[in-house]
């Protein structure tokens, strides 16, 4: 059996760095789907090199949610396989081995110019309008001497000798403006060219004995016996450096296929600047695992009949590149909820929705988290009815027809309001964690950062999570909404603000909210010290480490 009839060999490799992306499910589908309708295999690979952010706590969920859709791996870092390890910082040894293998062979050196060289070399060659890369000096430098200076504690790295033209491809002080076609054969797109004068010697080590991700990637994969990969289009400009490595080490470079990216309808990335992107929102908020495949797969491809409803099974059985279109899939939420009524209506039975209802609206966890904060305002069942749906909806501010008015900061005008509360998108999304410590730390450096008290800061805020003014605390409220409640409802009130006639600065007044939610007295959370988050420090945080890519 050779190579192109064999059954293929596809992975997956997503960073464990926060929570799992909708383009990882577009993307872990595509590749499911193209290896099973052949009878070939998938592979869950775990990049988690970067230790700074990566998380077993991220790669868990990682896993969660694409068995929630249905989406199984053959060989993975939880059910093993013949290429374990499928973490990749558990395979640091075999990158160092094989970049040693490259710098034996003359296919790589060391490099110990330091972070200033290059800053000076980036600033010349863009002063002199050229394309900012690295110049080859250490290239051309005695190998001994380089590492000499390595073996007595000069930070180093380890770089891909690029070939620079048939004179002298290795070396040569000219080497960096000779030039080498490299080309391959998309199966979604063709031909296509590049050129090594484009392409700098690349880090293959970094300083810490780390591998960067093209080596990383090119390494597992070979070792995995991929056969195909099937990512998105951003990847394009990297797959000749991927190339050049599988040259550099004797190896036949897979096929490639770049799916096209998930857009907007003004066909911007999607992206949690403007979308709810985790797939975890999608399935707290009631989206149904075989609603949000069969979305999935409607972005790139089409049935020959045209059907819009098919399931998981469907897809595999009809799979093909051949109908898998470049056109820049519209990722429209309103398609999907429309999708998700279908399939409610259509593939459930009235048991089921029952069903389905409980475990949406009274998850126990969830459930638990609203009561443990609110449960001081209610004395009866009814009262928890009449102030809860806040919690549920998915823009309490906008459904309730907020124009936005009442949102500007005190003492802001509507352009610093908008900057002041993307800000606060900007740390939500970094934050090592949502827990109420983390999120009281995080206001308080987000005050502090816009010459804000707590009073100045959290009722636009309050209102715009909850529609209400009163509410408990607003660091416990936003941590028991989550992450990415809290992201797409800042979001969602961002258009209201823009559309804002041009006016003074807010006035303390306006920071009120709706009447019908005026707040009962001395109810709790309310006052500026409930929501005071100087009573707790910057928390340390957690000791676990291990990251993927996406």
């Amino acid at each position: 059996m050779t190579a192109s009839t064999r059954p293929p060999v596809v992975r997956i490799a997503p960073s464990p760095t926060g929570d799992p992306h909708v383009g990882t499910a577009y993307i872990a589908l595509f590749n499911y789907a193209f290896a099973k309708q052949q009878g070939g295999s998938f592979i869950l690979r775990i990049e988690d090199t970067d230790q700074a952010r990566s998380t077993r706590q991220s790669e868990a969920m990682i896993l969660e949610s694409l068995r929630w859709l249905g989406i199984q791996w053959d060989e993975g870092p939880d059910i093993g396989g013949p290429s374990a390890p499928y973490r990749q910082s558990e395979r640091l040894d075999i990158y160092r081995r094989h970049v040693a293998d490259l710098v034996a062979a003359g296919e790589a050196y060391w490099c110990t110019c330091t972070a200033e060289r290059l800053d000076g070399v980036r600033k010349e060659q863009t002063a002199r309008k050229e394309n900012p890369g690295y110049d080859g000096h250490c290239r051309f430098r005695d190998p001994a001497a380089v590492r000499a200076e390595i073996d007595a504690g000069t930070p180093g790295v380890v770089r891909l000798k690029v070939p620079r033209g048939a004179n002298d491809p290795k070396a040569g002080a000219d080497a960096a403006s000779h030039d080498v076609k490299v080309a391959f054969v998309d199966r979604l797109r063709g031909s296509v060219e590049f050129h090594t004068r484009e392409i700098d010697d690349q880090v293959l080590q970094k300083s810490d004995g780390f591998p960067t991700y093209h080596l990383a990637n090119v390494v597992d994969d070979h070792l995995m016996g991929v056969s195909h990969v099937l990512r998105g289009e951003e990847w394009i400009s990297s797959t000749p450096k991927h190339i050049l490595l599988y040259a550099a080490f004797g190896w036949e470079a897979p096929e490639f296929a770049h799916l096209p990216l998930l857009r907007n309808a003004d066909k911007s990335k999607v992206s949690k600047r403007k979308n709810p992107v985790s797939l975890r929102w999608f399935r707290e908020c009631g989206y149904l695992p075989d609603a949000m495949v069969n979305f999935l797969g409607m972005m790139a491809f089409t049935f020959a009949d045209g059907r819009e409803i098919f399931s998981l099974s469907d897809f595999v059985q009809h799979f093909t590149l051949d109908r898998v279109s470049l056109g820049g899939p519209v990722f429209d939420l309103k398609k999907l909820l429309w999708l998700n009524g279908r399939y409610l209506r259509e593939k459930r039975s009235d048991d089921e929705v029952v069903a389905y209802l409980k475990a949406q609206l009274f998850n126990d966890g969830y459930l638990r988290s609203i009561v443990k904060i609110a449960k001081e305002r209610f004395e009866k069942s009814d009262d928890f009815i009449a102030y809860a749906p806040w919690f549920f909806t998915a823009s309490p501010y906008v459904e309730a027809g907020g124009d936005g008015s009442d949102l500007l900061v005190k003492g802001r005008t509507k352009k610093e309001t908008l900057a002041i509360l993307e800000s606060l998108v900007e740390r939500v999304d970094v934050a090592f964690d949502f827990s109420e410590e983390r999120v009281k730390a995080l206001l308080e450096l987000w005050c502090a950062d816009h010459g804000m008290t707590p009073k100045e800061a959290f009722m636009p805020v309050r209102l715009l999570l909850s529609g209400k003014k009163a509410t408990p605390g607003l660091p416990e409220s936003m941590a028991v909404l989550g992450r990415e409640r809290v992201r797409t409802r800042i979001r969602a009130v961002l258009p209201l603000i823009q559309k804002l006639p041009e006016a003074p600065k807010a006035d303390a007044s306006k920071a009120d909210a709706p009447k019908a939610d005026a707040p009962k007295a001395d109810a709790p959370g309310t006052s500026p010290k409930a929501d005071d988050p100087k009573a707790v420090g910057e928390p340390k945080p957690p000791t676990s480490t291990t990251a993927p890519r996406a």
